[in-house]
């Protein structure tokens, strides 16, 4: 099944992004590393629901702020 690009892309970057993560030193990777990966799969999840959703706008302006919040983890 043909995904939408940006759900494809965001499965591809949370690939891409974990190993990095779990390189992290210890003190830092059961805090940080696991809320960014969190944020990623809440990311994910949250694309996917939007994508079925009737208001999308509204789906997709609350990812919005969780993808900034995610930007400033990093």
């Amino acid at each position: 099944m043909n995904e939408l690009p940006i759900i494809q892309k965001t499965y591809d970057l949370i690939k891409w992004y974990v190993p990095i993560l779990n390189r992290l030193p210890q003190n830092h990777k059961f805090m940080l590393g696991n809320r960014i990966i969190t944020g990623l799969y809440d990311l994910l999840d949250a694309l996917i629901i939007a994508k079925y959703a009737v208001d999308k706008l509204e789906q997709l302006q609350s990812l919005n702020s969780k993808l900034d919040i995610l930007r400033q983890l990093k």
